[in-house]
This record gives C-alpha cells, sequence and structure tokens, in this order.
C-alpha cells in the first residue's frame, strides 16, 4: 500500500479551502486543514451580519470535501526544517507540503482610543461583537464608519438602509480605487441612504473617544458607535516563524507561490507576496491563488515544473445595501475602466458573486479539479518592466 503524502493547509477561508479541496485530483495526497473556527465564514458578508440580512457562515460540510480531515485550532508556529506545525493546543502536525493560506485581518488600531472605542470588522468575532453593540444604539443616534474602502462603503451603505444615522469618514477620497463615474455613483447612492460622506483634506481620524471622533483638521463628530474599517494586516505567524516576509508580514514567494525559504511551503491569499509584489487582497484574488498553490504542490509530488501565477482581474463588486450596488469594471491587470454598472442591476451581480464563491468551492469538493479561473493578467510582463520588483 502507498504511503499517502501528507499536506496540510493552514487556513480556511476562500484559498485554503479552494487549495484543500483541489489538492484531492492526486488519490495519494491526504489533506488536512488547519482553522480555528468550525464553520466556514463569508468575509464578504460580514456587513450583513452587524444587520441580521446575513449569518455570514457556511458549515464546512457544504464546501470542503469530504475527505479533508479539519483540524479545528490555530497554528502556533511552523517549524520549516522539521517540516512541523505546532498548534496552540500544544499538538503539532508533520507534513510533507504546507499551504499558508492564513488570510488577512483588520490593521492594528494605533490611532489613540481606536483599540477602547472602535469596533473592526475584519473578522467574524468582530462582526458578532458590532451587532451586539448595535442593539444598544438608540434610534437617531450618530454612527461612525472609519475607512471608504469597499468594507467601510458596504458597512455604512447598510447602517444606512437600515435608518441609521450614519458619517463615512474617507481619510481623503470615497473609494480612491474607483474610477471617477463609480465613484459618482456611490456617492449618489450615499446622498439617497442619508448617510454623510467625510472627505478631503483633515478627514482622517486623529482620536476615537467615547461618544465622538476627532478628525485632523479639528473637528469632533459626535459617534455613539465608531466602526473602524480603516486598513488590513496580516496574521504574523510566518514573522513569529522565522520564514521571509514582506514589510505587512506576507510570506515572500517566488512566483510560483513557494515559499523563498522552503520549497516545502507554499502561500496563497491575502498573506502571499509572490516576488515580493502582492496581488490585492480580495477572494476575487485569493480563490484562484488557491488553486494555483494547489498546483504547485501536485507539480512539486509528480517532479514536473511548477506554473507561474497567471490569474487576471474582471473588476469591484461593492454592494450599497440590499438594493444597490456599483460593478467597478477593470482591465485584466487591474487598473479601472470608466465603466461601471449601478444600480439594483449591481446588487443582484453581487448577490450572485456571493453566491458563486461559494459554489466554486463547493463544487470542488464534489469533484476536485473542476475550478478553472480567468487568465491572461500579464503579471510577469509587468513585474519584467519594473527594474524594482524582482522576478524569481
Amino acid at each position: 500500500m502507498t504511503e499517502k503524502i501528507n499536506v496540510v493547509v493552514i487556513g480556511g477561508g476562500y484559498a485554503g479551502v479552494i487549495a484543500a479541496n483541489h489538492l484531492r485530483v492526486n488519490g495519494d495526497v491526504a489533506v488536512t486543514l488547519v482553522n480555528p473556527r468550525p464553520q466556514f465564514v463569508e468575509r464578504i458578508r460580514l456587513h450583513q451580519l452587524v444587520t441580521g440580512s446575513d449569518d455570514a457562515v457556511v458549515e464546512y460540510a457544504d464546501v470542503l470535501g469530504a475527505d479533508v480531515r479539519l483540524v479545528v485550532d490555530s497554528a502556533h508556529r511552523i517549524d520549516a526544517p522539521a517540516q512541523r506545525v505546532e498548534l496552540a493546543s500544544g499538538d503539532a502536525l508533520d507534513y510533507d507540503y504546507l499551504i499558508y493560506a492564513v488570510g488577512s485581518t483588520g490593521a492594528s488600531l494605533t490611532v489613540p482610543g481606536a483599540a477602547e472605542f472602535a469596533y473592526p470588522i475584519s473578522e467574524y468575532e468582530h462582526g458578532e461583537a458590532l451587532r451586539a453593540a448595535m442593539a444598544d444604539v438608540r434610534p437617531g443616534a450618530p454612527i461612525t464608519v472609519v475607512g471608504a474602502g469597499p468594507t467601510g462603503i458596504e458597512t455604512a451603505a447598510e447602517l444606512g438602509e437600515e435608518g441609521h444615522t450614519v458619517t463615512l469618514v474617507c481619510g481623503g477620497v470615497l473609494g480612491p480605487y474607483l474610477s471617477a463615474p463609480a465613484r459618482k455613483s456611490v456617492a449618489r447612492r450615499m446622498r439617497k441612504l442619508g448617510v454623510t460622506v467625510v472627505d478631503g483634506p483633515g478627514a482622517t481620524v486623529d482620536e476615537v473617544r467615547e461618544g465622538s471622533v476627532v478628525l485632523a483638521d479639528g473637528r469632533e463628530l459626535p459617534s455613539a458607535l465608531t466602526v473602524w474599517t480603516a486598513g488590513f494586516g496580516v496574521p504574523d505567524l510566518a514573522v513569529r516563524s522565522g520564514l521571509t516576509t514582506d514589510a505587512l508580514g506576507r510570506l515572500v514567494t517566488d512566483e510560483t507561490l513557494t515559499s523563498v525559504d522552503s520549497p516545502r511551503i507554499v502561500a496563497a491569499g491575502d498573506a502571499a507576496a509572490p516576488s515580493n509584489s502582492p496581488l490585492r487582497m480580495s477572494c476575487q484574488a485569493a480563490i484562484p491563488l488557491g488553486a494555483q498553490a494547489a498546483n504547485t504542490v501536485l507539480s512539486r509530488i509528480a517532479g514536473t515544473e511548477p506554473a507561474v501565477v497567471n490569474q487576471a482581474f474582471t473588476g469591484q463588486c461593492i454592494s450599497l445595501g440590499r438594493n444597490a450596488g456599483t460593478i467597478q469594471i477593470a482591465h485584466l491587470d487591474d487598473r479601472v475602466m470608466p465603466l461601471y454598472i449601478g444600480g439594483r442591476a449591481a446588487a443582484t451581480i453581487k448577490e450572485a458573486v456571493c453566491k458563486g464563491t461559494i459554489t466554486f468551492l463547493s463544487r470542488e469538493a464534489r469533484k476536485p479539479g473542476s475550478y478553472f479561473w480567468l487568465k491572461g493578467g500579464k503579471r510577469a510582463q509587468r513585474l519584467a518592466e519594473d527594474p524594482e520588483v524582482p522576478v524569481r
């Protein structure tokens, strides 16, 4: 009987689940998925968890292959020379190959008062705590959402549609990653929902107080509840394990997603930095990266040369409450076009995208190898033309 090849996947998000499912195209591979929660979290629905329009979780039985071993625990340290993952519980897992898919978290709350008085929303537990806090907010009391990225915009719109008095503090520009026409469509929807948008010079938060936020230009905005969505970070597992990371803590890899420290470690998703030039943090990138990481491991098992990263973007989908949205259309290399879809049609597309991500995972669980992704983003050409970004 052939001894199984043990592959451990750390992280049960979009990248980790697709990677775990995809590895099963090789029947000689035994897959173990390590995740701190017993359910799959739909991070792209956490703003809905806050208002109760969705619970933002899916059972792993629905998205993970039945032959994938699920270990509900947290990875404490990776011992690369020993090929072992030390777990928070004190247990350890030996591996032949490791896929590092720990995802991302909210940025550290370093602004004075933010850690004490603001509510982040980057993780499931954050969403639960914020939802509980919302129950104590009296009707008409001011709510401040800090950060005008997709999470901030979606959270502000969701709360505004529920009838809350919401101010969105942009830190400069509303949706700086959007084209001018798409940005205007978001602003129109915010006005319709009664959300006050604070942007321009001085629209950054210098301090969060109990009952208010203080902006860089000295303005003090009343805030019965403050939601913090500004910035993202990554878990420090790679740093604690002595592996090479970028400044944010993402695992540095070559273009096949293989760690520069060990050919036995492959990264995917938000915590991967191929050629020290990571893709945009998003589930749109995480799922293809997870499949490509699995393919890299499968190639190494087979003794063939792994393929380099090859994926394309299509744009960004932003929900603006349950009845409207903005879909920013982009070039394959993620540069935005001046084209967008708005209104109810965009809301329908966004909901289809959310459901579609779960469908991709579920289909791969049932039939490994069925997932495919859009290619042709010309990443290699872009990196080769940039002398500051090495292509390994």
